[in-house]
């Protein structure tokens, strides 16, 4: 069974390879994860904060569940819209849900798109300077639009690559440095105190940030080979390669830095965890490797959020204009994708630019789960108990999450919730504009609708 998304992406249906989709789920996950969220996790859970890693892998796990559920049985290049419509019917909740996965998305890029900025700028010393950072993250964010404008075997055979010598190089770096400082100095020294689970619980949020690019691999199930099987199993390939890949990063810079230290170098805690561990040598290897991980994260993300938002234009649930622009909807969409990205990267920091993520991610992961539970479950073959123990990993650490904020940064807790109703609001109100409108012309006499 296909939906009517497929049949308009026909042309590209095939394209993407089971390997390709791998490659381009972990280049998403990894770009973000590693280097964006690494030092923002440990400053969270102090020298716990591996394990926050283990516990955000077993949450996003259970969510997974859902999308590999709902993608095998109806493969969609919508992915996620896709599965919301069919859960809550074409109205505001479905359309909303899906804007906010979206949203996160493009968040997402610009997240990634600053990390790149900050690691290309710090051999130079420069990583503190606002302005070059922007400007590195928009010169990004401007590249990956050209990539994706070159086709989908661009990005697929380019994410491929990327991905390769990233693991690879990834590995290799948390190897080493685990070798050259064991496991007894750094945070892994410092006491831990029971008193701050509720920080580790806080900061699976981002790690949960962190594996979310799973769900770039459901809005490429048009173009996936024989999607019924390999979306679900290419979602669950790219989460096993990201727990091995950020269990060895998380313990590599534990060992290798003190808690303090890891959270004065946050933005890049990677670089900063090289040098004492593997010298000058292993800081621009591993510097080398934080821009190669961060630019293809950002062409998979724009790549996939331009697809979903396509899916959403054609599916009527969000308006489109195409502002004198000439070619398909796609392309529209790729260069909304990246001016909205490129606006986020100039504006906000990392910190809460992934908060912001977080936030509008772990909504709509809730909403994607009750909707599956209510009205899906038995047509699919779900479990009831997954699906509740999802709903309530994610609520958990989305509260957890929410009071944390509220004590050290309350005025980002008030961007989401204003986003979040911003959204639902302009739904509300284009759906409701767009039925009226629909009814008007059904009403009029069948000779003024010729």
């Amino acid at each position: 069974m296909q939906t009517d998304g497929d049949d308009q992406h026909s042309e590209n249906a095939g394209s993407i390879t089971l390997l390709g989709g791998v490659a381009m789920g972990t280049g998403v996950m990894i770009g973000a994860g590693i280097f964006a969220l690494t030092g923002q996790i440990a400053e969270l859970a102090g020298p716990l904060f591996p394990l926050s890693f283990i516990v955000g892998a077993l949450v996003t796990s259970l969510a997974a569940y859902s999308y590999i559920k709902m993608s095998n049985r109806w493969p969609s290049s919508g992915g996620i819209a896709m599965i919301l419509q069919k859960a809550y019917g074409p109205g505001v909740v479905a359309a909303s849900a899906s804007l906010l996965m979206a949203l996160s998305m493009v968040i997402n890029e610009s997240l990634v798109a600053r990390t790149f900025a900050t690691y290309a700028l710090r051999p130079f010393g420069l990583e503190s300077s606002g302005i070059l950072v922007s400007v590195a993250a928009l010169a990004l964010i401007v590249f990956a639009y050209f990539v994706n404008a070159a086709g989908n075997k661009s990005v697929s055979g380019f994410s491929l690559i990327m991905s390769a010598i990233k693991i690879g190089g990834i590995a290799l770096f948390a190897i080493a440095a685990i070798w050259a400082t064991g496991f007894s100095s750094g945070a892994f020294a410092e006491p831990v105190a029971l008193s701050g689970l509720d920080a580790l619980l806080a900061s699976v949020a981002f790690s949960i940030l962190a594996f979310k690019g799973f769900t770039t691999i459901t809005n490429s199930g048009g173009e996936i080979i024989d999607p019924h099987r390999n979306v679900g199993r290419t979602i669950i390939i790219s989460i096993a390669v990201c727990v091995v890949v950020y269990l060895l990063v998380a313990v590599a810079v534990g060992a290798s830095l003190s808690t303090s230290e890891i959270a004065e170098a946050r933005d890049y805690s990677l670089a900063a965890a090289a040098r004492p561990a593997l010298g000058e040598l292993g800081f621009y290897f591993t510097v080398a490797i934080a821009i190669a991980a961060t630019t293809s994260g950002v062409i998979a993300s724009v790549f996939a959020v331009s697809r979903m938002l396509t899916m959403l234009t054609e599916m009527k649930m969000i308006p489109h204009s195409h502002f004198g622009m000439s070619g398909p909807i796609r392309s529209h969409m790729l260069v909304y994708t990246v001016v909205i990205a490129g606006t986020l990267a100039v504006l906000f920091d990392l910190s809460r630019i992934a908060s912001l993520g977080a936030f509008f991610y772990l909504v709509m992961d809730m909403l994607v789960h009750w909707g599956v539970l209510r009205g899906l479950r038995e047509e699919i073959g779900a479990r009831a108990w997954v699906l509740w123990s999802a709903l309530v990993a994610d609520s958990v650490v989305l509260t957890a999450f929410a009071f944390a904020k509220l004590k050290t940064d309350p005025a980002v807790v008030a961007y989401a919730v204003a986003g979040i109703a911003a959204v639902f609001i302009a739904e509300w109100f284009y759906l409701s504009r767009r039925s009226q409108a629909m009814d008007s012309a059904s009403e009029r006499p069948a000779e003024e609708r010729r």
